[in-house]
């Protein structure tokens, strides 16, 4: 008959095992305990796999020489085999399970006998007044105590002994340093904002603005036996580099032979006056053509004419510049005031301007007008000491100045600016400070809770005078207020120091 082998590994579990035999389609499926695997099958699980075996139509089988396994397997009547050959060759018959042992069955009668014969009668001294008067009594008591030490709840406040002290030291604020040292370093912040404005100022130089070009007509000499043509757009002039250049007008041709002439009208490339030429002045052609030409102006040229105006110098620039910068510095200062804490301590010698972000005149430079208006925007720097790494250096040496078994109270520091901040040559900033606070002496709490725990209001009070130094009288508030021992457990008391 077909056989399905399934062999068993140390991870296969019941599930495991159930889902592959489901995969079977053969009437008997052999389960294959390998040797050296460790395989775990309980008497219940033999039983579920067994059940489902016979659900799918199948009889199971076992391979295996765990005594224990196969102890299970023969009780329940399952097959089991020394190896796959043996179960393959040989015909496989159903064990009739092995019954487990029953209860006898109890005889019947009267339950009502039964039950008086095994009740048990409850001893006659459990039953008498004094022995339920006492458990009553240990009820009462038991419940009495836990209310004693839950219930109550007491807070003692304490006066502890305080005195001022003040200090002086010196503070170093440096840019390179990130941290408060005790030794008077602090770090010396940046803050850096953008001013803009405009500053109008009336000007006080005078130019000229030429109005108009020269013109005039000049005449060229021809130099060689042929014809010669100028050029319209030919420059002439006075003399090398002079002010001022002519240029002709029109195109002209010179008749071939030494000696032969043509006027061509000219105009000043510039307008002003300095086009103004004296005749005969105008001598030099420019370029190559000069070798074969000559030029001069019968007539002076004339024409050029210029209007004095009032325009804005270099002076006037410079000076609006700086009453601009004078402006934007004074309002950088107030800005800076402004924009950090009011404890803070601003460095006034390190306001400075970063870099000049706009600079423009109206009009610009070559432009005429009575006023010049310039507007700017500039960002400004400035260092500054934190108020809050003042108070943390001030704490620090107050702290270090303490007498032992005191602590500073920290909402009691004040600081006092000695002497104003200087730069010194490195960039570092100086200044003195005066710290002031309030220390007090330190309190254990758990010695104060061991002194009065347990006892009455007033043996508690008289403990804490005897014990401790105080400026005042101790305080113990009870809840509620009419419970006059303190409580037992520690946690019921709070101590609060004033």
């Amino acid at each position: 008959m077909k056989t399905k082998i399934i062999t068993l590994e140390s991870h296969d579990d019941l599930i495991s095992v159930r889902d592959r035999m489901s995969w079977a389609k053969t009437p008997r499926i052999l389960l294959v305990v390998p040797k050296f695997e460790k395989v775990t099958l309980r008497h219940v699980d033999l039983k579920v796999l067994q059940r489902h075996a016979r659900s799918l139509g199948a009889q199971v089988g076992l391979v295996t020489r765990v005594r224990g396994i196969r102890a299970d397997a023969e009780e329940l009547g399952i097959p089991v085999f020394e190896s796959t050959a043996e179960a393959q060759r040989a015909a496989w018959q159903d064990i009739p399970q092995k019954e487990s042992p029953r209860r006898a069955a109890a005889p019947a009668g009267n339950l009502r006998e039964r039950r008086e014969q095994v009740q048990m009668r409850e001893e006659a001294w459990r039953s008498h007044p004094a022995t339920r008067i006492t458990s009553l009594s240990i009820g009462v008591f038991s419940v009495l105590a836990i209310v004693a030490l839950f219930i109550p709840r007491a807070q003692v406040k304490l006066n502890p002994i305080s005195q001022t002290q003040s200090v002086v030291l010196p503070v170093i604020a440096h840019s390179e340093t990130e941290s408060v040292f005790i030794t008077g370093i602090i770090p010396a912040r940046e803050k850096r904002i953008v001013l803009d404005g405009a500053q109008t100022i009336i000007v006080t130089g005078e130019t000229v603005i030429p109005q108009s070009k020269a013109t005039g007509v000049v005449e060229f000499r021809n130099l060689t036996q042929e014809a010669v043509t100028i050029p319209a757009g030919t420059i002439v002039e006075a003399a090398r580099d002079a002010l001022v250049r002519f240029i002709t007008l029109e195109q002209g041709v010179v008749a071939a032979g030494v000696g032969k002439t043509i006027e061509i009208p000219v105009e000043a490339m510039e307008a002003g006056i300095l086009g103004n030429s004296p005749a005969d002045t105008l001598i030099v052609v420019d370029g190559r053509l000069g070798l074969s030409v000559s030029v001069t102006n019968p007539e002076p040229t004339s024409g050029g004419r210029e209007l004095a105006s009032v325009q804005a110098s270099d002076e006037d620039r410079a000076r609006a510049k700086e009453l601009m910068l004078e402006f934007l510095t004074d309002k950088a200062r107030l800005e800076f005031l402004n924009t950090i804490a009011s404890d803070d301590v601003l460095f006034e010698n390190t306001i400075s301007i970063s870099q000049i972000l706009l600079e423009e005149y109206d009009p610009p430079a070559g432009g005429a007008g009575s006023t010049v208006t310039l507007t700017m925007q500039v960002e400004f720097s400035a260092r500054y000491a934190s108020a809050s790494d003042v108070s943390e250096l001030a704490s620090l040496a107050l702290n270090a100045s303490t007498p032992a078994g005191f602590s500073v109270i920290s909402d009691s520091l004040t600081v006092e600016r000695v002497t104003e901040p200087s730069i010194d040559e490195d960039g570092s900033v100086r200044w003195t400070i005066r710290a002031e606070g309030d220390s007090i002496q330190n309190v254990d709490e758990a010695y104060v809770v061991q002194l009065v725990r347990g006892r009455g209001l007033s043996a508690a009070q008289a403990a804490l005078e005897e014990n401790l130094l105080l400026e005042s009288s101790p305080q113990i508030d009870m809840s509620p207020s009419w419970w006059q021992w303190l409580p037992m457990l520690p946690f019921r008391i709070d101590v609060v120091t004033e």
